[in-house]
């Protein structure tokens, strides 16, 4: 079951006795103040966050944090406070991703991580890089395509690609390794030692 705004103000509150800002107060701003934003705050991370079936955890992660500071002082301007929220929670959170899925942000730029990066040039590298394997992908034969994104993007395992893709497990290992070799020859050049391979 989803957790609701409302299930954060309903944990234990220990912080009011050392002084911060008692929880009725913060429900009240936050109803107030914040709650008139969700449409716009799931715009924009529906916008900007293309795991659409994440995106109501982003909101609630959103409104976790931004109860938890409520508590300690009311934001003044809660409009700007929200959106900086979210996004600083978004750039969080491709940072953990151990791998990236080339879908997981429709434009990286308008998520600022560009002017995290001490060396510009790193990011306007990897992001070319990107682009590069995400064309290189798309000239893929249909079948290498599927298996390729399904295997290496989504995590599908040999045999749920095989189910979805109504194959055997041993074709979409084929096609899997055809892929590869395919990509390596367009991105890397490296026809000749692959082929030698057994």
């Amino acid at each position: 079951m989803a957790e609701t705004p409302q299930d954060e103000f309903n944990k234990a509150d220990p912080d009011t006795a050392r002084g911060d800002v008692p929880t009725s107060q913060v429900e009240a701003w936050f109803i107030r103040e914040v709650l008139p934003l969700e449409a716009s705050l799931m715009s924009f991370l529906q916008s900007v966050y293309r795991n659409s079936h994440e995106v109501a955890d982003v909101r609630q992660d959103v409104y976790a944090s931004i109860i938890a500071a409520a508590r300690k002082s009311i934001p003044d301007r809660a409009k700007f406070f929200v959106f900086a929220v979210a996004r600083n929670l978004l750039i969080d959170r491709v940072r953990r991703e151990r791998v990236i899925s080339i879908d997981t942000v429709s434009d990286l730029d308008e998520l600022g991580l560009a002017a995290d990066e001490p060396e510009q040039d790193r990011a306007l590298i990897a992001r070319d890089e990107l682009r590069k394997v995400r064309a290189a992908i798309d000239q893929l034969p249909p079948k290498c395509r599927e298996a390729i994104v399904l295997r290496r993007i989504e995590g599908f395992s040999g045999r749920e690609i095989a189910l979805r893709m109504g194959i055997n497990e041993s074709t979409v290992s084929h096609h899997i390794n055809t892929g590869v070799r395919i990509l390596a020859e367009k991105l890397y050049g490296e026809s000749s030692n692959l082929r030698k391979r057994p």
